[in-house]
């Protein structure tokens, strides 16, 4: 039994696990003007953050077609796999799930799961990270799917943005709520749990900082953490110092990792937020 692990670019895993645990991964696609790029190949994060502020019309997003993960799962076959788990961000923030699944229908060379992580950028990262090392150990996709499900119940995802703009270029928030967010200098603050995304409005971004300690403490302590930017690394790493005793056995030594473009996109540069899973904590933050 030879289970592969798929994944799409969003999940923000660094590039020397996806080799070592030979995961495969669909890339998304960035859109500049009449311009497309895949995500993670055709442009590097630095050059997408650098031209994202002042780039008009605003860039947009877009999973790729069935066709694209047919092809890959084809592959995996042809390369021994007797069965596929492919894994992907979030249907509430994305169609990619859907996409895949209508793929997986019609791939007959191996039988293709296709899972929604319910969650976004390493959230997502660490089930497909958990999930290829059960693989590699020779874990069945039942017993993995069930590994990530309870997985899934202790792993959260906060975030402060540091503007509402690129949330309104993006088109997803009304126009009004991200005028008065602008005139009131108010910081949003998003969450995601369990495929669940909420959102609250911090006046400061010391306030902003300030509520992502103070949620690393609730959900605290945890197994494992990472810290994610967009733009940010230096910032990342100011917060990073004065966390250190939340963190697991008291370590800076986490993954700092910056924001895929597809999520940069619509999120904006500034972006400072935490993944975590806790040890125990079970419900929503």
């Amino acid at each position: 039994m030879t289970v592969r692990i798929v994944t799409d670019s969003t999940c923000d895993l660094p590039a020397e696990l996806i080799r070592n645990y030979n995961v495969a991964v669909v890339p998304l696609y960035i859109n500049f003007g009449k311009k497309e790029y895949r995500d993670g190949i055709d442009m590097t994060r630095a050059e997408f953050y650098k031209r994202l502020p002042d780039f008009k019309p605003a860039p947009t997003t877009a999973a790729p077609g069935p066709d694209v993960f047919r092809k890959i799962y084809e592959r995996l076959a042809a390369e021994g796999a007797t069965e596929i788990l492919s894994i992907h961000v979030s249907e509430k923030l994305s169609a990619t799930v859907t996409i895949a699944a209508q793929a997986a229908k019609e791939t007959t060379a191996v039988p293709v799961t296709v899972f929604d992580s319910r969650q976004l950028s390493l959230g997502t990262g660490f089930e497909v990270l958990a999930a290829a090392q059960a693989a590699a150990d020779g874990r069945s996709v039942q017993e993995i799917l069930s590994m990530l499900e309870e997985q899934i119940s202790r792993t959260y995802v906060f975030a402060a943005l540091d503007t509402l703009e690129f949330l309104r270029r993006s088109g997803r928030m009304n126009f009004a709520l991200s005028f008065l967010g602008t005139l009131l200098q108010i910081k949003p603050f998003m969450k995601m749990y369990d495929g669940k995304p909420t959102a609250e409005r911090i006046r400061t971004r010391n306030g902003a900082v300030n509520r992502l300690i103070e949620l690393l403490k609730e959900i605290g302590p945890s197994e494992k953490v990472a810290l994610v930017h967009t733009n940010a690394e230096d910032r990342a790493r100011a917060l990073l110092h004065k966390v250190k005793d939340l963190l697991p056995d008291k370590s800076t030594n986490i993954p700092i990792e910056e924001i895929t473009p597809v999520i940069g996109a619509h999120v904006g540069t500034g972006v400072l937020g935490f993944v975590c899973i806790s040890k125990n904590y079970r419900r929503p933050i």
